[in-house]
């Protein structure tokens, strides 16, 4: 399989490591996007706090690295004819801040393919194992699916849960996600013409808004649960739950325990 890989993230490197040893694959071109870039949500720059290089694995394979530079107007289709050349199999989307139009999508046999942090049509859209840990689930898991026009509400391929502990930071839940997208992946990855494309009732789909830093305070007249859950979804690596101080400070709280 000829693969064209997009991908930002620490995710999207953990899932491309696991990709190249892959014999029956074939990385033809990654695309990426700098560590600060613009997008529709905010005037100024968001900065990926999970951000990875990955142009030293294109070096290593010899192949296209294209950054998606946002603020000097670059896009996707300025690149079609790079992917049209390649005549790809699939275009993986690991890792990824924005949307991938049809023309893009169309020029792979299979489409293109992204996974999702959530158990879809639950879960749908930004900051999905956040919000999940914050409304208290016990159950995660993780949805392969191939990108459609709307937000994550394309053909299901294949979907693997896992628990939430109580005690599970974010970076807990994020590893035990990536665990299940590389056995979900790779086991895809090596049969694609057995692939059955379950359509998503999109009726059901739950779309989450995207959570910025200052949606971390805590509320003071919450239950100890809900606090707790709160503090541990927004944990390192993000920007943390809070509380104002008197002297106008934040005061981020990393980790929290329930005593009777």
């Amino acid at each position: 399989m000829k693969i064209i890989f997009l991908g930002c993230t620490k995710f999207s490197e953990d899932m491309l490591k696991d990709i190249k040893k892959n014999r029956k694959v074939e990385i033809r071109a990654i695309f990426s996007i700098p560590q600060k870039f613009k997008i529709s949500y905010s005037k100024d720059l968001v900065e990926n706090k999970n951000f990875a290089d990955l142009s030293e694995y294109a070096k290593e394979l010899s192949i296209p690295f294209i950054e998606i530079n946002s603020i000097d107007g670059q896009r996707m289709e300025d690149n079609m004819e790079i992917i049209r050349s390649i005549k790809p199999d699939v275009i993986l989307v690991l890792g990824w801040y924005y949307m991938v139009g049809s023309e893009i999508r169309n020029l792979a046999k299979y489409g293109a393919w992204g996974i999702h942090a959530s158990l879809l049509p639950k879960y749908a859209g930004n900051a999905p194992l956040v919000w999940a840990i914050i409304n208290g689930e016990r159950e995660a898991g993780v949805s392969l699916f191939k990108l459609d026009s709307g937000v994550d509400d394309g053909d299901i391929i294949a979907q693997k849960k896992f628990e939430i502990a109580d005690s599970d930071s974010i970076k807990q839940v994020y590893d035990k996600a990536t665990k299940c997208s590389i056995e979900v992946l790779n086991k895809i990855l090596k049969n694609p013409d057995k692939i059955k494309f379950k359509p998503q009732d999109k009726d059901q789909i739950e779309i989450y808004p995207q959570r910025k830093p200052d949606d971390g305070e805590i509320n003071l007249k919450w239950d100890s649960q809900r606090m707790h859950n709160f503090i541990r979804a927004q944990s390192s690596p993000y920007p943390g739950a809070f509380i104002r101080t008197v002297d106008g400070k934040k005061l981020i709280i990393e980790k929290a325990r329930i005593e009777s």
